[in-house]
């Protein structure tokens, strides 16, 4: 992550022993383990996990940590430790508690965005000038470490290459020179950090979602459409064309064709006030300490964002991105209610990179995976091209969030699983590989019964 979140890192880290955190408010400190502070209920199914979590939080590495688990219909298995916050009396984490899920938008913004293929209202291969005319005319950088200079594009922008991060389109949290300072000037930021960070980004940011997208439209590509696959905002310009190809806002539509119908009650842009004491802390850390990077209390999470990221911009509970894991699982239908055809689904965690692109993973920091197998790039989320030995099988799609948050859907094995945390940088504790071998042992000893 960089500029503005590396700001707001910086922010917490200055305050750390100081009195930035407010009078009267004590100094971070890692979790302790008081025999006051509430408990998590235990997973007596799942002892290896259960035991992988309750020792995460012991040892000071994260506050709480909630994890959902399924295998076909069978009822989702949570695993839980710790609580909310680093204070003595937050809340036990449960599977309502809701956390940031960053990137883990994407998958979600990517599969209303097939919804719409399905009604027929998009093409995989469409140009997006189609719809968002302001894109007609892209221009490529020439000279980006040094310059803006460029030369026009190739070919047009499609609805596949913004699926896939294809389309050509930088990102603020990895452009550097003078494309970082160009998307600053724009505020073309799609993230949210924490309301110090949004104070200032707000001065520049656009305030709706098709300005958003025209002023991306006028920045030069970091490559020619269909090139190669570069990690981007291309999914936040994914949301204009939902909105202008589904007659309604893009929030709404989400809300509408599968929030609603799933159930997924506790998924938001905005924490409303109700459900604010649901809201974890966001943590970074210095040194081996963890400091508040966004308080529960005065996140920027409880106010309205500029504009729906579809990028990045959602709170929700791990029982509800576990109903949509699930929904994927079941080639798009839930508890009798259908939101996609079986045939849509497949085709959006199926390879849908254009010919000759490959996906050779990404960071955990950006919500990015890597794996040890080959991996292609579905609506939003990577997917396995081979069985991974002692993990996933082919075809398993997902991705995470910045904060931490993991989500994978394994179709073939009918199986998936949700793990919420909420700390920067995600890639501090090896948490993605350290989960799914713990899960593999609780397998093993369970297929052993």
């Amino acid at each position: 992550m960089k500029a503005y979140v590396l700001g707001a890192i910086a922010l917490a880290a200055a305050g750390a022993g100081a009195s930035a955190f407010g009078a009267g408010q004590a100094a971070p400190q890692t979790a302790p383990q008081t025999a006051e502070a509430p408990a998590a209920p235990r997973n007596p199914l799942l002892t290896e996990t259960q035991t992988l979590f309750d020792g995460y939080v012991a040892s000071g590495k994260m506050p709480g940590i909630v994890g959902a688990f399924g295998v076909g219909d069978a009822p989702t298995q949570y695993v839980m430790a710790g609580r909310q916050g680093l204070e003595p009396d937050a809340a036990p984490v449960n599977e309502h508690t809701l956390w940031r899920i960053y990137s883990m938008t994407k998958p979600i913004t990517g599969m209303v965005a097939m919804m719409l293929v399905e009604d027929g209202k998009l093409r995989l291969d469409q140009p997006i000038a189609e719809i968002l005319p302001a894109f007609r005319s892209m221009k490529v950088l020439t000279d980006p470490d040094n310059s803006l200079a460029s030369r026009p594009a190739a070919r047009p922008i499609t609805v596949r290459h913004l699926l896939t991060h294809t389309a050509g389109l930088g990102y603020s949290i990895s452009a550097k020179g003078p494309l970082l300072k160009e998307f600053e000037r724009l505020g073309l930021v799609p993230f949210a950090a924490n309301r110090q960070v949004e104070t200032e980004v707000r001065k520049t940011r656009p305030t709706s979602l098709q300005q958003f997208a025209d002023r991306a439209a006028t920045v030069p590509l970091v490559a020619d459409p269909g090139t190669t696959w570069r990690y981007s905002m291309s999914l936040d310009v994914m949301g204009a064309v939902i909105e202008r190809a589904s007659g309604m806002t893009f929030e709404r539509f989400v809300q509408t064709r599968l929030f609603d119908p799933l159930g997924m009650n506790r998924t938001y842009w905005r924490v409303p006030s109700d459900r604010a004491a649901s809201l974890v802390t966001n943590y970074t850390f210095v040194g081996d300490r963890m400091v508040p990077l966004d308080p529960a209390a005065t996140s920027t999470f409880l106010d309205a964002p500029s504009f729906a990221y579809g990028g990045a911009g959602l709170v929700a509970s791990a029982r509800d991105y576990d109903r949509f894991l699930h929904m994927l699982q079941n080639g798009g239908e839930l508890d009798g209610v259908r939101v996609m055809k079986a045939d849509t689904v497949r085709l959006a965690m199926s390879n849908l990179l254009p010919d000759g692109i490959t996906f050779a993973g990404i960071g955990g920091g950006t919500g990015g995976t890597q794996a040890a197998v080959p991996m292609g790039y579905g609506a939003g989320g990577s997917v396995y091209l081979a069985d991974r030995p002692g993990g996933p099988g082919k075809g398993t799609y997902g991705w995470g969030g910045a904060a931490g948050t993991i989500a994978w859907v394994d179709p073939g094995r009918r199986a998936r699983g949700t793990i919420m945390v909420n700390y920067f940088p995600a890639e501090r504790w090896p948490t993605r590989t350290d989960i799914p071998a713990a899960l593999a042992r609780d397998a093993m000893r369970l297929h052993a019964r």
